[in-house]
């Protein structure tokens, strides 16, 4: 009867750890360098002298800054709480030239750009630049944007990633979005 129990335990923690979601690995991993490629900016960061619908490499504008930089599937609450804590973060460090932009992916790029300037927009995101890759559906095939990943950031300094974070849907949580802040400013200290 005592190991009918255990088993009957193992099944239901076994099931709950299914359901959570799970990490992912998505991106260039600390170490790699960040290769250029091609996006359109949608809006947010006028001090970057990138006029919105221009196509540019954005890696490229940014030259040897230090940046953190999110590719997202999702535009929803939890990135924009994200997305808050690090503009407060590149309004805090704009002496040592901190700067951040999201690419914003999926299967519809015209659709991407309304979405990026209509959530930049309802939560009074300034300071963050929004653009969509070239390769929008799952950004630039050489970052290996995992398909399963619903926001991945990418934290580096003069190309070369520093931190990486990717979180499957549902697994951006307040404690990590913390974690997520926390690299952002190690890339300034």
């Amino acid at each position: 009867m005592r190991s009918a129990s255990f088993v009957m335990a193992v099944a239901v923690v076994l099931g709950l750890a299914s359901v959570a979601p799970a990490e992912v690995t998505s991106g260039p991993q600390a170490g790699e360098v960040v290769g250029a490629f091609t996006v359109t900016k949608v809006t947010g960061n006028p001090d970057d002298g990138v006029e919105d619908g221009r196509t540019l490499c954005y890696r490229c504008k940014m030259g040897q800054r230090p940046v953190v930089m999110v590719f997202a599937r999702s535009a929803d609450e939890k990135l924009a709480k994200l997305l808050k804590k690090i503009e407060e973060e590149v309004e805090e460090h704009q002496s040592e030239k901190l700067t951040s932009f999201v690419n914003m992916i999926g299967t519809d790029a015209e659709s991407l750009k309304k979405a990026a300037a209509d959530f930049a927009a309802k939560h009074g995101l300034k300071r963050i630049a929004f653009v969509v890759p070239e390769h929008a559906e799952n950004g630039p095939p050489d970052f290996k944007i995992a398909p399963d990943a619903d926001v991945t950031v990418v934290c580096y300094k003069g190309g070369e990633v520093k931190a990486n974070h990717a979180f499957a849907k549902g697994g951006l949580t307040d404690e990590k979005i913390n974690a997520v802040v926390e690299a952002s400013c190690s890339l300034v200290d």
